[in-house]
């Protein structure tokens, strides 16, 4: 006859072994153990990281704390809680950027105003950042970037090297009347007759 199991200890590998723990895993006490992260904290840890190294403005920080899904009341508190305290600055962005930019890309007012509203910055804030732009520093900028591109294009006649050294400076956003200008000073300097400029429509 099969001996009974009745009255048989449970085997010690299986839930509900006797030792006092649950038969299977409990999701609502598991949530309650680990409750989840406070949302405030979240956005300040998503901001300072993308503060480290680098100055961002508002827009773009309102952009990736909505990515995160942070809520916007949460992210506009957060956000003004740090431009109080300086941290978050659309005015020092600004000036920040137009000064970099224009210095090591060469970059006119025209080409850093459309980089600026990219980044959410308001058109007065950006204003008064490109009203800092010295008009002598712009033309020199343009100037130094025929220079550095003049040895590239001059194989390719007078016509060819002007058309693509005024293009060069137009997508840099500079006005046509400067590009012209700068092009023929610096294809006559390096020894290239004066071209035509196109007369205005």
């Amino acid at each position: 006859m099969t001996p009974s199991t009745h009255g048989r200890p449970s085997d010690p590998h299986l839930p509900g072994d006797g030792t006092g723990g649950p038969a299977f895993p409990d999701p609502e006490r598991d949530r309650a153990q680990d409750p989840e992260p406070d949302p405030e904290s979240v956005a300040r840890k998503i901001l300072l990281d993308q503060l480290t190294g680098q100055a961002r403005s508002r827009a773009e920080l309102e952009t990736r704390l909505a990515r995160k899904g942070v809520p916007d009341e949460v992210a506009h508190r957060l956000l003004d809680r740090f431009e109080e305290v300086g941290l978050v600055d659309d005015e020092a962005f600004a000036r920040a950027w137009v000064q970099s930019r224009q210095s090591g890309k060469g970059l006119a007012r025209r080409a850093l105003a459309q980089e600026l509203r990219r980044k959410g910055v308001d058109d007065d804030t950006a204003r008064v950042a490109l009203d800092e732009v010295d008009p002598d520093d712009e033309v020199e900028a343009a100037r130094t970037l025929v220079r550095r591109k003049l040895r590239s294009v001059q194989r390719h006649g007078r016509d060819a090297a002007a058309r693509r050294l005024t293009g060069m400076l137009a997508r840099k956003g500079y006005p046509a009347g400067l590009c012209y200008r700068v092009v023929r000073e610096e294809l006559e300097a390096a020894g290239f007759d004066g071209f035509d400029e196109p007369a205005s429509r």
